[in-house]
């Protein structure tokens, strides 16, 4: 017969075989060892504690251990294995004993043994003896298996601790305690009244500034950051504390990354429940450092807009018109129309929203819409089926270096695009017409930023420009800066240079723009599409500019790597049309809040509104024809030069 192979089943028969047999033979040296014991302790009154050398193998020993090794056998006392040893296996051994005691008794008597005026001391000790001799090797191999397994499980187990002592951090704490994976050392909080005391048993064990002290005395391995309502300067002086104390970094996810829709009733989502904290567990990310504070919505306004209404968004596959779908789609709109030109894009946009369940809406109620909004009968036949009361036009040419030598494309896109839509909304009726719009757009030196000015501007001016034939349309536009992790945008461009080892390349080290969230910026546009009163340029609120330099070191920081160390951070130049900084507001623009403190209203001069759509029609004309990319240039600065004031920026080479 063949060995049998490691791993294999008659490997591992064979193993626990020869483990029974070890034990077995262990069990019948100790019954012979009890024997004798019990032999010595019942005859010591008549021959004393010094046994015979011939009573160490006396003829009954061999009867003894047969009639003890069978009991054993047959009450199941090699069942279980020592390294499971409970009470049922030692109730099984004392029943084992009191069995094979009686049994050899009986056996003694019938042998007419020596023995059997002894029967009393040894019916009594030799079972108790025997209980002793086979119990306490296996407590003590119990005990010693457990504490090599805890031991073990400790070394296993990630050492943590808690930033932030408040409600997230106490919900987290009670799920954490649940979870072997995690050996939970402490909290820390920047609160000196929490200091020293006990959160479920759990203590205070100081500040945050603390971690790196006792990260080096405690061991620890992960910090959770369980402060979902922290501000950007906060989040960002937690994670540069675990990252000095060289600790893994988790965190719950901010309030405004969290399900902020609300249910059919009007009220929030309970985020807090039960077994829910542990799984929203993620690593940081970007949006972590550069978040602000919760976004606060006018629900009712926003339900009174899109709930029941018929929704249709343009570039709906894109970054900003995904997040737009999904958003409205959770306000239960009538319909939902979703138009975009790359099949690709769409095919995505569609498996994620029918992933996605709502309440009292049914995804029958979505149209899917493959076609450019340059086709006009494409278009027509878009708007006549759906007849959309609300239109959202986030279709746009964004990639600044690229557009900047692609004019043909940017203007026919960003100009003539917006102006059909435009156009449809009106003459179909719609409620509401909103234009995404960009901060490249302001004082443009780019292609790109020009186009998009261009479509503000003939957005601006459409509810004036209409007057007199009674356009019922409202026409809004919104401006903002970055979005991260959008398409195209240099955060994915970082990620994939810092997965290639570098080097990340960053055109210029004091160059800074403007970024939000994608979830943000979406909130943010529905929000502004339902207070709009039509003609209305509202500008996002999109904080502090970020460094360009900073995201990246942030971005290598997060991925486990020093930058300039593990990642070098190479310096390219400015691009073509590329500016140091960006602006949200021209400098003629005048400002005035609105009921949301995160969205501002521009007030900008009202442009030429014949003088463009003359050049526009112009500009549609030329763009049919074999122009040059210097007469389109030239068309883009007489388009900009609609704006009514003296310093209206000129597109160069």
């Amino acid at each position: 017969m063949s060995e049998s192979k490691p791993g294999s089943m008659r490997y591992w028969l064979a193993r626990l075989a020869n483990l029974r047999l070890a034990v077995i033979a262990h069990d019948l040296f100790m019954v012979w060892a009890g024997w004798l014991a019990a032999r010595a302790v019942s005859v010591a009154g008549s021959e004393g504690f010094n046994l015979p050398l011939r009573a160490l193998f006396m003829p009954e020993l061999l009867m003894i251990l047969i009639i003890q090794g069978a009991v054993f056998w047959y009450t199941g006392l090699y069942r279980g294995l020592w390294r499971f040893a409970s009470l049922p296996d030692l109730w099984n051994l004392v029943k084992g004993a009191l069995a094979g005691t009686l049994l050899v008794a009986l056996y003694l008597w019938l042998s007419n043994s020596d023995l059997q005026r002894h029967f009393p001391q040894l019916l009594l000790v030799y079972p108790i003896a025997l209980v002793i001799f086979l119990g306490t090797p296996r407590v003590l191999y119990r005990s010693w298996k457990d504490a090599t397994r805890l031991e073990r499980k400790a070394q296993q187990q990630q050492r943590t601790v808690i930033l932030g002592a408040g409600h997230s951090g106490a919900v987290l704490l009670r799920e954490l305690q649940r979870d072997p994976y995690y050996l939970l050392l402490g909290m820390l909080d920047d609160n000196p009244v929490l200091r020293h005391t006990r959160v479920h048993g759990v203590k205070v064990l100081g500040t945050l500034a603390d971690l790196r002290e006792l990260g080096r005395e405690m061991g620890v391995q992960l910090a959770i950051i369980a402060m979902p309502g922290a501000s950007n300067e906060q989040m960002q002086r937690a994670v540069s504390i675990c990252e000095d104390a060289g600790v893994e970094i988790k965190t719950l996810p901010r309030l405004q990354d969290l399900d902020t829709i609300p249910s059919m009733t009007g009220k929030g989502t309970d985020h807090d429940g039960d077994g829910t904290a542990l799984k929203k567990l993620k690593s940081v990310s970007l949006e972590d450092l550069l978040g602000r504070a919760s976004i606060e919505l006018d629900w009712d306004a926003l339900q009174a807009g899109i709930t029941n209404q018929r929704v249709l968004i343009t570039g709906a596959g894109g970054s900003i018109g995904s997040e737009l779908a999904l958003l409205v789609m959770r306000l239960r709109p009538a319909s939902l129309s979703l138009i975009d030109n790359s099949e690709f894009n769409l095919y995505q946009l569609q498996q994620k929203l029918q992933s996605v369940d709502v309440p009292g809406f049914d995804n029958e109620r979505i149209n899917w819409l493959l076609g450019d909004v340059l086709d006009p009968v494409f278009l027509e036949q878009a708007f006549t089926q759906q007849q959309p009361q609300m239109v959202l036009h986030a279709a746009a040419y964004k990639h600044l270096p690229m557009l900047q030598f692609q004019l043909r494309a940017a203007m026919r896109n960003n100009i003539i695009g917006t102006r059909r839509v435009a156009d449809a909304a009106r003459k179909h009726a719609a409620a509401t017409m909103v234009l995404i719009s960009t901060d490249k757009a302001v004082n443009a030196t780019n292609i790109m930023g020009a186009t998009k000015r261009i479509a503000e501007l003939y957005c601006y001016s459409y509810n004036n420009q209409h007057d007199t034939e009674h356009s019922s349309t409202k026409f809004i536009v919104v401006r903002f800066g970055n979005v991260l992790n959008s398409t195209g945008s240099v955060v994915p461009l970082f990620q994939q240079q810092i997965s290639a080892g570098g080097p990340v390349t960053v055109t210029h080290p004091e160059i800074r723009r403007y970024f939000m969230s994608v979830r943000e910026a979406g909130l943010l546009i529905l929000q502004a599409a339902v207070i709009g009163a039509g003609g209305e340029l509202f500008v996002l609120d999109m904080g502090a500019p970020v460094s360009i330099r900073y995201l990246a070191e942030q971005l290598i920081r997060l991925a486990g790597k020093q930058p300039d160390v593990d990642i070098e951070i190479v310096y390219t130049g400015l691009r073509p049309g590329e500016k140091l900084n960006e602006e949200l507001f021209h400098r003629h623009e005048k400002t005035v809040s609105t009921s949301h403190d995160m969205i501002l209203q521009a007030m900008p001069l009202a442009p030429d509104s014949s003088r463009l759509t003359t050049l526009i029609d112009s500009m549609e004309t030329q763009l049919q024809t074999d122009c040059t990319d210097a007469e389109l240039r030239d068309l883009l600065n007489s388009l900009l030069r609609c704006e009514q004031h003296a310093d209206a920026q000129m597109v160069t080479e």
